[in-house]
């Protein structure tokens, strides 16, 4: 008998778990810290540890899979690699359309005349000369390069070319846009090439850092990587295509929430250390979100589940709101390194240091803060960057690092880039303090929110002098901004209020009132009409006061602490392709294949010649996608009008989705 094994690698733990090969029951489960400077050594950690735990071999197990927050803690945080665009045949201004001004954050644009028209026709050449000029210069100041070219969707011919050329010059990764969407809207297509070529060398290393401890440990088994959509594909797949594990670990999640409770409709509401996913659950099936998966203020065209993902977890930044008499705070978005967790390894600079702020009666900056290097590629830094990189050897105190206020936004971006991070207060330490959590350096914690709560609000009084206090009052402002979040899910799900602004009705007086059962000349009462389930580690420590405050059934399922890995080994393998035809001219059925477009005379004939191209892709991306078993399912969209009598032929979409269970270890061997 065989077993499955699955990881789910998170912002601050890596989780692991064995089931068995029918995958009815968990017979083992662990858990390790995430090593960010060296993936394996946390990934080594959960898998040995849950090995162990479920009495099984490495040689037994028969199947592996990974989801991971990574990508989408990535974006969230606003960070990944330093990459170019080539965008060709766009207008002027085309870039501030989708948020991909914001996105590139100041990373080059290289424009160039081409791209096609809707019906795939050649509107310019493409200078592939003054391509190959603009790339050379560029090839060592960029980590990769997204491709972008106009109606691309209707002929790839210029992304291709690009591609080539780029990839023989620089030996840059390259990522096309037609390659990950076939819809429309070129700016929104660039902006999820962009994210893209961004997370490749994040999500290369998290394999290769799998795939090296499986050899170690003497697993052979196939490799696969949940997608945000929930479904399978493969290890050498995601390397190419990362992007589409944005929302990985959420979809994971709700998969495991289905198979722990059996619920059929509830919201699913997964903490982490980095960011709160919110999903719903209805009919057993999450909902796929059809403008493609938003994270991090962007909206990209990776089909994925319909989540809500808010810079909100376990190891969230705690701002001092100052404004104001009494000022107040607000957790997140960026993830910080708790100081009782980095006081865990470097207990005696963290503490020297701390002790030192609290010894005089002044408040530094950044007093309690600490930064942390993270290994990485340093490509493309300006010379004020490298300078400070190159002084932070090792942890050290926020202010030693600093020699100067200039240095603070040159900091600034090597956390934007992943270089570093920044050790601070956080909900994690705050449950130090209040007796919560025991798993790292409680005193570290309560020296530091001691010094947090010497800094003074608008009426210069203090915020807090006992941490004990403070403490409380972080946990609160994670029960806040959690019901927040879930209520935003709901007002956006419930097809009542659709159109109107969940984030702002989700903060409207009349609901506060509401939930807060006011009884006074109006009566007034609310509560979410489904239940919760909550997931992660930290779930039962802050999700009993959320159930309360929304006043609906909290679910907290036995193994909520490793759902993601849990939901990575019990999905299916899935592959969409989908294609369109069109009718540049009477009598003329233009159909944009895989390989190109070709021109038929007849519309019966364009259409079987596109379903059989697209089941021929669909069959041959789940076979390398690792599936086995594979069915086929044809969906087809025609639009026709009549005009004075006659049946005009205006376009046609149709998909083909390829599915299938993972190939297990022994059907390697017997394929072979």
């Amino acid at each position: 008998m065989g077993y499955f094994l699955g990881v789910d690698t998170g912002g601050t733990y890596t989780d692991a778990v064995v089931v068995d090969e029918a995958a009815t029951k968990v017979i083992g489960k662990a858990k390790s810290l995430t090593t960010r400077a060296d993936l394996a050594l946390g990934i080594g950690g959960a898998v040995d540890a849950a090995l162990a735990a479920a009495g099984v071999l490495a040689s037994e197990i028969s199947l592996v899979s990974l989801s991971t927050t990574l990508a989408t803690n990535a974006l969230v945080e606003g960070q990944g690699g330093r990459v170019a665009l080539v965008f060709i045949g766009f207008d002027a201004g085309d870039e501030a359309r989708a948020g991909l001004d914001e996105a590139l954050k100041g990373d080059p644009i290289l424009r160039f005349a081409g791209g096609h028209g809707h019906a795939g026709q050649e509107l310019a050449p493409l200078d592939l000369a003054a391509l190959e000029l603009a790339v050379a210069d560029l090839g060592e100041q960029v980590m990769g390069f997204a491709v972008a070219s106009r109606f691309a969707t209707r002929n790839p011919a210029h992304e291709i070319a690009a591609r080539d050329l780029i990839r023989r010059v620089t030996g840059r990764a390259v990522t096309c846009s037609h390659e990950l969407s076939a819809n429309l809207n070129g700016p929104k297509r660039a902006l999820t090439a962009v994210l893209n070529a961004r997370l490749i060398g994040m999500i290369d290393r998290l394999v290769a850092a799998c795939e090296r401890h499986l050899n170690l440990v003497g697993i052979d088994a196939p490799l696969m990587v949940v997608r945000g959509d929930g479904a399978l594909i493969s290890s050498a797949m995601v390397r190419e295509r990362p992007i589409e594990t944005i929302l990985s670990g959420p979809a994971a999640s709700i998969v495991g929430a289905r198979w722990l409770t059996g619920a059929k409709d509830a919201l699913v509401s997964d903490i982490g250390g980095t960011t709160t996913d919110v999903a719903l659950l209805r009919d057993g099936l999450p909902e796929i979100d059809p403008e493609g998966a938003r994270v991090g203020g962007f909206r990209t065209m990776v089909e994925a589940v319909a989540m809500r993902t808010t810079g909100l977890g376990g190891d969230s930044e705690v701002h001092l709101i100052t404004e104001g008499l009494s000022g107040g705070l607000r957790l997140g978005p960026r993830r910080l390194i708790p100081v009782s967790l980095l006081a865990v390894d470097h207990g005696a600079m963290v503490h020297a240091a701390l002790d030192r702020a609290l010894s005089t009666e002044t408040s530094g900056e950044h007093d309690g803060r600490f930064v942390v290097p993270m290994g990485g590629q340093a490509g493309g830094l300006t010379a004020r960057e490298m300078t400070v990189l190159n002084r932070i050897t090792e942890p050290m105190p926020l202010a030693t690092a600093l020699t100067t206020r200039l240095e603070a936004a040159a900091l600034e971006r090597l956390v934007a880039r992943g270089l570093v991070m920044i050790s601070g207060v956080t909900p994690s330490d705050a449950s130090h303090v209040l007796g919560r959590l025991e798993s790292w350096d409680g005193a570290a914690s309560e020296k530091a929110l001691r010094l947090l709560g010497r800094r003074r609000n608008g009426a210069g009084e203090r915020f807090a002098t006992d941490p004990v206090v403070l403490a409380q009052a972080i946990v609160d402002q994670l029960t806040a901004q959690t019901a927040e979040c879930l209520l935003e899910a709901a007002f956006a799900e419930d097809p009542v209020f659709a159109g109107e602004q969940a984030e702002t009705l989700a903060r409207h007086p009349l609901l506060r009132a509401g939930l807060n059962g006011h009884r006074g000349i109006l009566q007034i009462s609310a509560r979410l009409g489904v239940p919760v389930i909550g997931l992660g580690a930290s779930a039962p420590s802050y999700y009993g006061a959320v159930g309360k405050t929304l006043g609906c059934e909290m679910i907290l399922p036995e193994h909520a602490g490793v759902a993601n890995a849990i939901g990575a080994v019990v999905g299916q393998v899935s592959q969409r392709v989908t294609g369109n035809i069109t009718s540049p001219a009477e009598g003329r059925f233009a159909a944009h294949l895989p390989g190109g477009v070709e021109v038929f005379s007849d519309r019966d004939a364009a259409l079987a010649a596109m379903e059989t191209a697209l089941e021929n892709e669909a069959r041959a991306r789940a076979l390398r996608a690792g599936a086995v078993d594979v069915h086929l399912t044809v969906n087809r969209e025609v639009k026709e009008a009549d005009i004075e009598g006659r049946t005009m032929f205006i376009e046609a979409t149709i998909s083909v989705s390829a599915s299938g269970r993972p190939r297990v270890a022994h059907e390697l061997d017997a394929a072979e």
